[in-house]
């Protein structure tokens, strides 16, 4: 198995029509308890602790659930990074990034995600998309 079969690399950049404070937290929530399957459009029952070293986790009550990861760097309203397995349940370790920069049209994102590990095909398919979705959904609401 060479290096590029272990590693999985996103990147995308977009401009929201809104302060950075107004996305930052719309941010936040749709990582945490807005996070929706795009599939379904059903609840993933994520919880976001928003301060360094809170946790990123499905919360499926009776003390069961899925760790995520946890907040490596937050500096509101410009920067939130998380790093862990997130949805991977196999031997995988991520890092994601929002940097946010305001602009003369609102706010700039960056987000990048990177991992490295024996990423299934479907994660590694379904990644870019699942991002999308989600990134794209917070700048619907901001631009409300």
């Amino acid at each position: 198995m060479s290096l590029d079969e272990l590693k999985l690399e996103i990147s995308q950049e977009l401009t929201i029509k809104a302060a950075p404070a107004k996305v930052f937290e719309g941010l936040l929530r749709r990582l945490g308890e807005e996070n929706v399957s795009p599939r379904d459009g059903e609840s993933l029952s994520l919880v976001l602790e928003p301060w360094p070293g809170g946790r990123w986790f499905r919360d499926l009550g009776n003390r069961q659930g899925h760790l995520w990861g946890f907040v490596q760097v937050i500096k509101p309203p410009t920067l939130l990074e998380l790093s862990g397995p997130l949805f991977m349940s196999y031997p995988a370790s991520n890092h994601v990034q929002f940097r946010l920069t305001p602009v003369d049209a609102g706010t700039k994102v960056e987000f990048t995600h990177k991992a490295i590990g024996l990423i299934e095909p479907a994660h590694r398919e379904g990644v870019r998309s699942g991002w999308s979705y989600m990134i794209n959904a917070v700048k619907e609401r901001a631009e409300q």
